[in-house]
């Protein structure tokens, strides 16, 4: 970073240094004072900009989902075909979650550790994520191009594979998140009977 290039702010550092230590730690494992310190900051600081470590937990699941539910619904506008749509939206959702493993990983598999009302917000945001997936495999299994016999299971089937990428995916590991997005685009097809 040169001299001209300014710090990010520090909301941006806390919510990056959270990514990391609960990336690492878990939630339950890290401590106010681990993410204030990994932010450079003073072990008060998480506080001044949130009331609670849970509430910035809830902060990051709640704009990577909605940044996910704009990534999806923008895959699907691009064309006006089931198959297309299906592909695409795979496509961009896996390599998403390869990308942004990380994160990703805490934001889905973090979530038992919202309050109840966080954690519904959240579920109603990833609904939301659902029904865009489930309504283009309707719409195919209605014109005969998928044949899948439960398109409501086999788009979270679909979905649950995206996310899973997270868990599993590493920057030196074997395959790019480009590929890796090819190949869920064809598994994920093959799933709806093409």
């Amino acid at each position: 970073m040169s001299a001209s290039t300014p710090l990010p702010d520090a909301r941006t550092r806390l919510a990056r240094a959270a990514v990391d230590a609960f990336a690492a730690r878990g939630f339950h494992g890290t401590t106010t004072r681990d993410i204030s310190t990994t932010a450079g900051m003073s072990p008060a600081a998480l506080y001044v900009h949130h009331r609670s470590k849970e509430e910035l937990l809830f902060e990051l699941a709640h704009a990577g989902h909605l940044r996910v539910l704009e990534l999806v619904r923008s895959s699907v506008a691009r064309s006006g075909d089931p198959l297309t749509q299906a592909g695409d939206l795979v496509e961009d959702f896996v390599r998403d979650h390869a990308v942004s493993h990380t994160g990703a990983r805490v934001i889905n598999y973090e979530l038992a550790a919202l309050s109840e009302e966080h954690r519904s917000e959240i579920l109603a945001v990833r609904h939301e994520i659902d029904l865009v997936l489930r309504e283009v495999v309707e719409r195919g299994v209605e014109a005969g191009v998928f044949s899948t016999p439960d398109p409501h299971m086999t788009s979270l089937a679909i979905l649950s594979l995206g996310i899973d990428v997270a868990r599993w995916y590493r920057d030196e590991g074997r395959w790019t998140p480009d590929e890796v997005a090819a190949h869920y685009r064809l598994l994920a097809l093959r799933m709806l009977g093409t």
